[in-house]
């Protein structure tokens, strides 16, 4: 296998790139939304881990289950939140663990997987989420303004609703 080294690979990469998005602040755009998104969440992890000693996608494993009653078949679990699919039958076993959420097979579908809050992981959420609400704060609320925000959600709201139909 030879390694290719080359100088002009960025220009490369740039202009095959460019053929696809050809309007320039598109793509700074989109570059700008991942480092976000990126710098935000590992943020926030560090953060919540070192606070309450538990995991942002715990968190939100235990905040989809709140959300939705306390219960959800483990595959609208996997779409809701921020974990793969693959993933999630791992995290639910170590929560199961924890004591933080039971697992049981559906009444009408014996293949099916449902989820459940317990009182543990209501517990549990209940210590962690205004921690977790105060990253959010600091770390994307207060740096930006009423305007921004307002433009930022519609925004992405459009992008998700053409993606989901589109």
């Amino acid at each position: 296998m030879q390694v290719h080294s080359n100088s002009e690979l960025p220009g490369l990469l740039d202009g095959l790139v460019a053929k696809e998005v050809p309007e320039r602040p598109g793509l700074d755009a989109w570059a700008a939304f991942l480092r976000a998104h990126a710098t935000l969440v590992r943020q926030l992890e560090t953060d919540l881990k070192k606070e309450t000693d538990l995991a942002l996608a715990d968190f939100d494993v235990l905040a989809q289950l709140a959300l939705a009653d306390g219960k959800l078949r483990m595959t609208e679990l996997a779409d809701r939140a921020l974990i793969s699919r693959s993933g999630m039958t791992r995290r639910v076993a170590s929560l199961v663990g924890q004591g933080l959420v039971a697992r049981a097979v559906t009444e009408t579908d014996a293949r099916g997987v449902v989820v459940s809050l317990t009182d543990a992981g209501v517990e549990r959420l209940t210590e962690t989420a205004p921690a977790h609400a105060r990253g959010i704060a600091k770390l994307f609320v207060a740096r930006l303004n009423g305007e921004e925000l307002a433009a930022l959600k519609s925004a992405l709201e459009k992008v998700t609703l053409d993606c989901t139909f589109g």
